[in-house]
């Protein structure tokens, strides 16, 4: 299950050592409701290997306004604590996959 992350729990995850990838979505947008289930699948596959979670921009605005979050969703993906990819908007879930076997 994919991860709730906040912006008070952001910083604790992304130095966990930990491969990160972070959805950034909200409850009324329809392309992260297309996704969603996608990061869920992922976040199974990959549980134990890479920290897949969800943060929802209208609850948490510092961490968006910290990456320049613009457009929703946009997936960041984070490696031994920097930020070394990128995908803005909905794709397919072997794009994604693919993303996140390079953070291994």
């Amino acid at each position: 299950m994919a991860l709730v992350i906040t912006d008070s729990t952001f910083d604790e995850l992304l130095q966990s050592g930990t491969p990160l990838v972070v959805d950034f979505w909200a409850e009324w947008c329809g392309p992260c409701k297309m996704i969603g289930p996608i990061v869920e699948e992922l976040a199974k596959e990959y549980e134990g290997k890479v920290n897949i979670g969800k943060m929802d921009v209208d609850e948490n605005s510092e961490i968006s306004s910290r990456y320049g979050i613009r457009n929703i969703p946009t997936l960041l993906f984070f490696k031994e604590g920097q930020l070394v990819d990128k995908q803005v908007g909905a794709t397919q879930k072997t794009a994604l996959a693919d993303k996140i076997q390079k953070l291994l």
